[in-house]
């Protein structure tokens, strides 16, 4: 599971320098054994045309929590997490605030993981299911 006695939020973070997660103001906001959390602002920076929350920025959120999570379950192991599956379904918008996303193991193997990622917004009503499948590499 995540080596969460090993790591604080401020190390988490620092991950995400000069990323995606950084440009769109992502921060990790929790974790533990079996779960991580980020957070990221609902503003114009992820809108769509008519002023809601795009859902490839949801996309990219549950994408990073998952894969920061599968990278830190193998972290000790000198190997890598990297994305081969995304599955997003969008239940409801929204349009301002934040929106949090949590991920957990599914499935945690030698070769892949599973997460499954729930995406909530401030109020936490559900507003996207995600799940993330994860290759298992040597780090080079």
């Amino acid at each position: 599971m995540i080596p969460y006695k090993a790591i604080n939020l401020s190390q988490l973070n620092k991950l995400g320098r000069n990323t995606l997660a950084e440009h769109l103001k992502m921060e990790v906001t929790a974790f533990g054994e079996d779960f991580l959390t980020m957070r990221m602002p609902v503003n114009s920076k992820v809108h769509q045309p008519l002023g809601m929350l795009h859902g490839g920025a949801v996309a990219a959120l549950a994408e990073n929590v998952a894969s920061l999570a599968g990278n830190l379950v193998v972290s000790s192991q000198n190997k890598a997490c990297l994305g081969l599956s995304l599955n997003t379904n969008h239940l409801k918008s929204a349009k301002d605030g934040y929106v949090h996303a949590t991920a957990k193991p599914v499935h945690l193997g030698r070769s892949t993981q599973v997460w499954e990622v729930e995406t909530r917004n401030d109020e936490q009503v559900l507003i996207n299911v995600c799940r993330m499948t994860l290759a298992v590499v040597d780090k080079k």
